[in-house]
């Protein structure tokens, strides 16, 4: 099949991209792409570009959207644009799937900027006429995901942290090659057309309890106290000052770590033939490649 990845250099795209051309030919699409090689051909397009979009998906299969902006101060308003690009594109192109990779927790209620972009997102690409498999991550746990990287950098750098109240709140985190592993088991299953799947690791846990566990992996142990007037603006303005991730990037993020992002189901294991990585050996996996 003729396979194409939107937001293809960046975590989860360089990877993929790499899974795919095994056995697929495989476009990759970026703002800023690396030379076209034997195994991938690559094209430059920003993702919220209509007509470049368009052109780009011409003899496109299956379409991957990995599109997210966040970290630009108008990411709901570029992700609809890209979302809306990328259903019409594929359905222009007579694509027979679309795979979106958004996030856990997209339903609740009181749902953050950050995850209501990815669920307006998932909106919009399944309201084409290209059927659409969404991906629903917890936090990834690999090498270059924002989340694992602020996690393993409060642990690093902060041998006293005053916690916010969303160090109590539940997650499932995911290893970055189960997460792969899922997405290259749906390109073009048609078991996977119209699903909604969640990616959810071995063990239900809360941030604090993820943090005392990266700790002692780097033999750190520090003191965790728990406050309950810390604001999310404040929260992420700590985040700023002692983690990698910018500002505009933090601040998104943290404000969605108030909703639990736990799977309701496993059937996307059994679907892909996929055996689940354990907490323990994910994060060391991923430490190892970030030269910890």
């Amino acid at each position: 099949m003729r396979v194409a990845v939107i937001g293809a250099t960046g975590t989860i795209g360089r990877p993929l991209v790499e899974g795919l051309s095994g056995e697929h030919d495989v476009v990759g699409i970026a703002r800023r792409p690396p030379p076209s090689d034997d195994k991938v051909s690559w094209i430059a397009a920003d993702a919220t570009d209509a007509t470049a979009i368009r052109g780009a998906l011409e003899g496109i299969d299956v379409v991957y959207h990995l599109v997210h902006s966040l970290g630009s101060g108008d990411f709901e308003e570029r992700d609809r644009a890209a979302a809306s690009a990328t259903a019409d594109g594929a359905a222009d192109a007579g694509a027979s799937q679309i795979v979106y990779l958004g996030g856990l927790g997209e339903t609740s209620s009181d749902l953050s900027p950050h995850l209501r972009s990815r669920a307006e997102t998932a909106a919009i690409l399944g309201g084409g006429s290209v059927p659409l498999t969404t991906m629903r991550a917890a936090m990834i746990i690999g090498p270059g995901s924002a989340a694992f990287e602020t996690i393993v950098a409060l642990v690093e750098r902060l041998p006293v942290m005053v916690c916010p109240r969303w160090v109590s709140v539940e997650t499932q985190p995911v290893a970055l090659d189960d997460v792969l592993a899922a997405l290259l088991g749906v390109c073009g299953n048609r078991a996977a057309f119209g699903e909604t799947f969640d990616l959810g690791g071995l063990e239900v846990m809360t941030y604090r309890s993820m943090m005392e566990r990266v700790a002692a992996l780097l033999d750190k142990h520090p003191a965790m106290i728990e406050v309950p007037l810390l604001t999310p603006r404040l929260s992420s303005l700590w985040l700023y000052l002692v983690t990698p991730a910018s500002v505009s990037v933090a601040r998104p993020l943290v404000e969605g770590l108030r909703v639990p992002t736990v799977a309701h189901d496993d059937r996307i294991w059994d679907l892909v033939h996929a055996r689940r990585t354990t907490f323990e050996e994910a994060v060391r996996a991923a430490l190892g490649e970030r030269g910890a």
